[in-house]
């Protein structure tokens, strides 16, 4: 099932989507819903892992500055370390 969403864009991003819809025989519809779909999902994910995050310092669970630079100067290298935890 499907609704309608009306949203306000600028000229210049109207044009390419336009042309956009053209070249992939694509219905600007569609090219949003696309669009906005990944846009919404890679936010629920970001946000999602800020919050684990903050759940984890929050908890205690954290680890230095100084581990974690130790480690990342590691990599590329023969003895390269595990990441901390």
């Amino acid at each position: 099932m499907t609704e309608t969403l009306s949203i306000r864009i600028d000229a210049e991003t109207k044009n390419r989507l336009d042309a956009l819809s053209k070249r992939s025989k694509r219905s600007k519809s569609f090219l949003a819903a696309e669009a906005i779909a990944v846009y919404v999902e890679a936010e629920e994910w970001q946000l999602g892992e800020l919050h684990v995050g903050i759940a984890e310092l929050e908890s205690g669970q954290e680890v230095s500055h100084d581990k974690v630079s130790k480690w990342l100067g590691s990599w590329g290298k023969q003895r390269e370390t595990k990441a901390p935890r």
